[in-house]
């Protein structure tokens, strides 16, 4: 299986459960495994997976609509690429919350989920 990875993406955004992250926002971070076969691809960008806009269809999913439940979020974002990006065989999304008010010090909150596309 091969894969192509948008690591890292960061947005400002205002998901979360509590009055004050609707107001304020937070930082989010989104990883993005594209899985497709691309060992035989002409050199041409019709062909492959465009990661242009895939960022620009996690960009509009993360800071468009305010979802309380970042597992919405994350499923939200799967299906969109799934649906945008005909090539892809199956997507893994990770979608972080390095801030959720949570008491105590972590490192990280994060939701992840892989979906295939239906025969494949």
């Amino acid at each position: 299986m091969s894969r192509v990875v948008l690591q890292g993406l960061e947005f400002h955004a205002r998901h979360g459960v509590y009055d004050t992250e609707a107001v304020l926002g937070a930082r989010f971070v989104v990883d993005a495994e594209l899985h497709y076969p691309f060992a035989d691809l002409n050199d041409d960008l019709n062909e492959a997976v465009n990661y242009a806009a895939v960022y620009a269809a996690i960009q509009e999913e993360v800071t468009g609509t305010r979802h309380q439940l970042i597992e919405v979020l994350t499923a939200r974002i799967g299906r969109r690429l799934l649906r945008d990006q005909p090539t892809l065989t199956a997507v893994t999304v990770r979608v972080h919350k390095p801030f959720a008010p949570l008491p105590g010090v972590f490192r990280d909150v994060f939701t992840e989920l892989t979906l295939t596309r239906a025969g494949s």
